[in-house]
């Protein structure tokens, strides 16, 4: 289960989240910073990636375009870096349910 880690959210989770999520990646270390959401969603899709956010805009494209890929929204307004680390560690069970799911697109975590 590889998670792409959208621009808000900082670069070094996926240093930190290595081990508990191997293989994923952040869009700066992928040349996806500055691309349309639509690029991010196609990238996701073709490469098994689970995308997290803390912006509300791929949950709501997750509505119309159900999955792949898959989304973790972060429900948490500005906060530090080791608060999101905290809450990809706590939920890898769910999250790990929730990638298995066949019938929902999105998990909102705060």
């Amino acid at each position: 289960m590889k998670l792409l880690l959208d621009q808000n959210l900082s670069p070094r989770l996926v240093r930190t989240l290595e081990a508990v999520y191997p293989g994923s990646s952040h869009v700066r270390l992928l040349g996806l910073l500055d691309v349309d959401d639509a690029v991010v969603w196609e990238f996701a899709r073709n490469h098994d990636f689970i995308i997290v956010s803390k912006d509300s805009d791929f949950h709501q494209r997750s509505f119309v375009l159900g999955f792949p890929p898959k989304v973790i929204w972060i429900r948490r307004g500005n906060c530090p870096t080791t608060d999101i680390e905290k809450i990809l560690r706590e939920r890898q069970s769910s999250i790990l349910e929730f990638s298995e799911d066949d019938v929902h697109a999105f998990l909102a975590l705060s």
